[in-house]
């Protein structure tokens, strides 16, 4: 359920963020291609650029009309200047004439003037190319206007009487009279001409100054226009910018709002493994430090996960940023979908904490511009994932346990739970009936009697192979360990025992109800000598398995139904620990085996024979490493039960009799089969308790058995 809420979460705020960047895009694409939106604007500018054109055009057209009047300006002084010149030839040809002297020159002068003008006057009324100022040829247009029109014909009816009179000298060796009429002519007409002359310019610089009065009102509207028009676009576009402004304000708020209020950690990751601008409020905790833009994304991460794992997240993340690769096809190879990660927790602590990355693309016309990076934390995931595993392989344990416990024989099965159930409610009542006044020395009486209670119904739902309820009797043996080693053996410590003792006996309870269910069903078959034999044998091959041992067991139990029910309880009880004592503590590793010239399976004999005294004796032989006093010594003195001093007045004897005290053992740490110094204190107990003798034979390195000799 919290891994289906942590999704669903994500799958929220994703979708919160995704909704929040459409809405951006489609804000932002319509503040940049919408028309409708920015219709004023456009036809704004675009009467701005018409505006500039027509001023343009206009002013250009104007302009170059303004460079016509002004040659023709240049041509009507020049015809000033020319009438003069006509007068002023005219008298010097008169003058050479009268004085005898050649009169080339000055008829040059006359012909080129008189020419020159009448060209000028045509042009004047007509338009024509005409050799300008320089001498180099100018177009001259027709002058308009009433004014230049009038003066020109003034001017055209005392030119042409001019030209008539000066046709004669023009051609050379006029007569006086011709001259002199010429002449005449000249000095009647002069002014007049040089007055028309001087009235033309003023009329076409009349009309040009017109022209340039109309381009300065044309240039001064149209600027003024254009600034209008200008401050019109300036208003809009600020306006509209002030409202994008407020959207993407409004936007980026809600992003922040998001990102401030979703658990996962959001950033975006450029092409170049940059970290973005933005990050989810959580992404800094999950990272166990606060995160910086434009930090390198595998720089972040080295810390956190293995140089392999950093390589594979690399490749991956560039695969992401080819666009040619599908998505969806390689989600499935994402290295770092589950990361587990040591970092710092708000009081600088390490912790371990469970992370997933999740990389979606951020596309845009076809290319991979970032990676939406999300980062869960999943710790409660995982946490629940393996919680459910170890619920699973213990409710296979536990159906195994069951099948094992159906596979068994009815008689057997009813034996166990009969003694199970005795076992657990004594220690229960040991526990609950202890004060919590009573003594420390009462209080460990009392926890060694459960030791050995709790510690004999292990070895017995072992030898059956009820393996949970054999480890839920460890686990209670770890419990009573605790208050031993631990100075904890108060009335008030044992209180608290009697709990895990429920599941034991819920346990007992339901092997309980199985048999007698199988009992109705009609199933009664007693136990049978060969069951015995089996569950030894069994019980020998699963600890050898447990303690990576081979052992070759030989179980001969053949007589023991002919013991009274009491009695086939106690060699039960004997035989399983110690045969679990042979595995565990005799018999050697295969290496160890071939080293000493042994076969790699230790060899187990497991017999209860009747003797023709009628006297029953178990045996149980192991081949393998026997007991060395010398181990004994030194294990005593570990553990502060002796000073070397003291052991030195005991005999190897009395040193290998201390392997049947409570609490000791040769192991070197406590597990599942050896450890607690318990099975040997059983098996004392019960030899006691029978009035039988415990017989023990060892040769190191050789073999080890032990024999329980009693009568009914």
């Amino acid at each position: 359920m919290a891994a289906i809420l942590t999704n669903a979460t994500a799958d929220q705020s994703m979708s919160a963020i995704k909704t929040g960047a459409t809405r951006a895009y489609k804000k932002s694409a319509t503040g940049r291609f919408g028309a409708g939106k920015y219709r004023d604007i456009i036809i704004a500018v675009a009467l701005f650029l018409l505006f500039d054109l027509g001023v343009l055009i206009l002013n250009f057209y104007t302009s170059f009309q303004i460079a016509e009047d002004a040659v023709g300006i240049n041509l009507s002084g020049r015809q000033r200047m020319l009438s003069q010149r006509t007068a002023k030839a005219l008298l010097a040809v008169e003058a050479a004439k009268l004085k005898g002297l050649p009169q080339g020159q000055p008829l040059d002068e006359l012909q080129a003037a008189t020419r020159l003008f009448d060209q000028s006057l045509k042009g004047f009324q007509n338009g024509a190319t005409l050799p300008g100022g320089n001498g180099k040829p100018v177009f001259l247009k027709a002058a308009v206007g009433p004014v230049a029109v009038d003066i020109l014909a003034k001017t055209q009816a005392i030119w042409s009487p001019y030209q008539d009179a000066l046709a004669p000298v023009l051609g050379g060796g006029p007569k006086d009279s011709e001259l002199q009429t010429a002449v005449d002519y000249a000095k009647a007409n002069n002014l007049k001409l040089l007055g028309l002359m001087n009235d033309l310019t003023t009329a076409l610089e009349a009309v040009a100054s017109q022209r340039a009065n109309t381009l300065r009102t044309v240039q001064t509207v149209g600027i003024a226009l254009a600034l209008l028009n200008f401050a019109f676009i300036l208003f809009k576009f600020l306006r509209s910018l002030r409202r994008s402004d407020a959207e993407v304000e409004a936007i980026s708020e809600e992003n922040r709002e998001i990102l401030a209020s979703v658990r996962e950690g959001l950033f975006l990751l450029t092409p170049s493994m940059q970290l973005g601008s933005q990050f989810s409020k959580s992404a800094h905790g999950l990272f166990g430090r606060p995160l910086q833009s434009g930090q390198n994304f595998f720089e972040v991460l080295q810390p956190l996960v293995t140089d392999k794992v950093l390589g594979d997240a690399r490749d991956y993340i560039d695969l992401l940023f080819s666009p040619h690769v599908k998505e969806q096809l390689v989600q499935g190879i994402n290295p770092l979908s589950e990361v587990q990660a040591t970092v710092k927790n708000r009081l600088g602590q390490d912790s371990t904490r469970y992370l997933s990355f999740h990389f979606n693309r951020v596309m845009d016309a076809g290319k991979v511009r970032h990676l939406l990076v999300t980062v869960q934390d999943i710790s409660q995931k995982v946490e629940l994932e393996e919680r459910l595993k170890v619920e699973r392989q213990r409710s296979q344990k536990e159906f195994s346990m069951l099948l094992k416990a159906f596979e068994t024989d009815p008689a057997t099965m009813r034996s166990f739970v009969e003694r199970a159930e005795v076992s657990l409610l004594e220690v229960n009542d040991l526990l609950r009936t202890t004060a919590s006044s009573s003594s420390e020395a009462q209080v460990l009486i009392v926890v060694d009697g459960a030791f050995r209670r709790i510690h004999a119904l292990k070895g017995d739902a072992a030898s059956l192979g009820l393996d949970v309820l054999a480890t839920l009797a460890h686990q209670f043996e770890g419990e009573l360990q605790k208050l031993k080693d631990g100075g904890l053996a108060t009335g008030d410590a044992l209180l608290a025992l009697p709990l895990p003792l429920e599941d034991m006996l819920s346990k007992v309870g339901a092997f309980k109800a199985m048999s007698a269910r199988r009992t109705a069903a009609g199933i009664t078959a007693g136990s049978t000598p060969e069951a015995f034999n089996t569950v030894l044998t069994r019980l020998a091959n699963d600890v050898g398995r447990d303690c990576n041992k081979q052992v070759h067991a030989v179980v001969r139990m053949s007589g023991v139904h002919d013991l009274p029910q009491e009695k086939i309880d106690q060699v039960r009880d004997i035989a399983i620990q110690l045969v679990r004592n042979a595995v565990v503590h005799g018999v050697e590793d295969p290496a160890a085996r071939l080293a000493q010239g042994k076969e790699a399976a230790g060899q187990l004999l497991v017999n209860l024979t009747r003797e023709e005294t009628g006297e029953w004796q178990l045996s149980v032989r192991d081949d393998g490493a026997g007991l060395a006093a010398s181990n004994i010594r030194q294990k005593l003195v570990d553990l502060s039960w002796y000073t070397p001093e003291q052991l030195e007045s005991f005999s190897d004897k009395q040193i290998i009799g201390h392997i049947f005290k409570p609490g000791f053992s040769t192991a070197a740490s406590a597990g599942k089969h050896a450890g607690r110094g318990v099975g040997l204190d059983v098996v004392q107990t019960n030899v006691q308790n029978m009035g039988a003798r415990l017989l023990l034979a060892s040769v190191p390195g050789k073999h080890t058995e032990f024999k329980v000799r009693f009568s009914t």
